[in-house]
């Protein structure tokens, strides 16, 4: 009898440690890396990062895909999609990371570090008396599996955190609205955005100039989501004009960053390489696990997405 087989694909994941923790959690399953290595009619499951063009459409038989991340605006409109469950990945170690990702880049501009870090290449002491966080206004934009316990997290720092999303949300703490009929009012009174939204139809370009300039005077921004989200003409021209004051940018439209790219020059932009949440296998193993044993058992798998909304 045949045993159930998975296809992996990433150019990013370690196959060697993804084949280690899955397989001790399924070791009925055999672990393929290699496409024309084994028999199309065997693999019933997919653990994919951007495969190429027509991956999908040589396994008639798949019965799950689990996207490698937790944002799948790449599964978006391909034609080699099987008609199967797709599941992302949201495991506990890719939200503990976001977080903290998100509470350093508030912190650091809340308590002025950015300032402190240009003073010291000047050899300046500077002293800026700081402000309570309960008076400084984070928003979150996005507050969904990631965006919600980072809401959360900034709210047990001290800040004072509004939240929003497409639906509306409930979280503790969080002043939260919903609806593109209240994104206007909810830029104006933000100091530090923190964009956290999946990339689809309806959010691609979401930050376009005339938004980005209803942020108050000297507005912090943090992209931590996909970069098509904001307008990146746009928001280089706010940064140059002093519209925005800083940004903290770890996703781009264009990825990795083009060496030429006006980003690399600015002073008031900090730059990280795509990292704010990644996929630790010894952690996300046994959610993938899960999925499959569910889906084995004709149950829907764990964090199912509607690939036709981006989520």
């Amino acid at each position: 009898m045949s045993r159930d087989a998975l296809i992996f694909y990433s150019e990013f994941d370690d196959p060697e440690a993804w084949k280690k923790t899955l397989t001790a959690e399924l070791p009925d399953i055999d672990f393929h890396t290699d496409p024309d290595a084994v028999d199309p009619a065997i693999v019933h499951y997919a653990l994919t990062w951007k495969p190429p063009a027509g991956f999908f459409g040589r396994f008639p038989n798949l019965k799950l895909v689990t996207n490698l991340g937790a944002g799948v605006d790449s599964l978006v409109g391909r034609d080699d999609l099987p008609d199967v469950p797709i599941s992302r990945l949201s495991d506990t170690g890719m939200v503990s990371l976001m977080s903290s990702y998100v509470l350093f880049s508030v912190i650091r501009y809340a308590r002025d570090i950015h300032i402190f870090e240009r003073a010291q290449r000047r050899g300046e002491w500077k002293y800026i008396h700081p402000r309570a966080l309960s008076d400084i206004r984070v928003g979150v934009l996005g507050l969904g599996e990631l965006g919600g316990p980072a809401a959360q997290a900034l709210v047990r720092t001290g800040f004072d955190v509004r939240g929003w999303s497409r639906s509306l949300k409930d979280i503790p703490g969080v002043r939260c609205s919903a609806g593109s009929d209240t994104l206007d009012d909810f830029l104006r009174d933000i100091e530090i955005l923190v964009i956290l939204l999946p990339l689809t139809p309806e959010t691609r370009g979401l930050l376009d100039a005339r938004r980005l300039a209803l942020l108050p005077a000297g507005a912090k921004l943090i992209n931590a989501s996909r970069g098509a989200v904001v307008d990146e003409p746009a928001l280089i021209d706010a940064l140059q004009s002093g519209t925005i004051e800083e940004a903290t940018l770890d996703v781009f439209t264009v990825e990795p960053l083009p060496r030429n790219h006006a980003f690399w020059s600015m002073k008031n932009v900090l730059i990280t390489p795509h990292l704010a949440s990644i996929t630790v296998p010894e952690a996300a193993a046994r959610e993938v696990a899960e999925s499959i044993r569910r889906v084995r058992s004709g149950l829907p798998p764990l964090h199912g997405i509607d690939p036709r909304r981006g989520y």
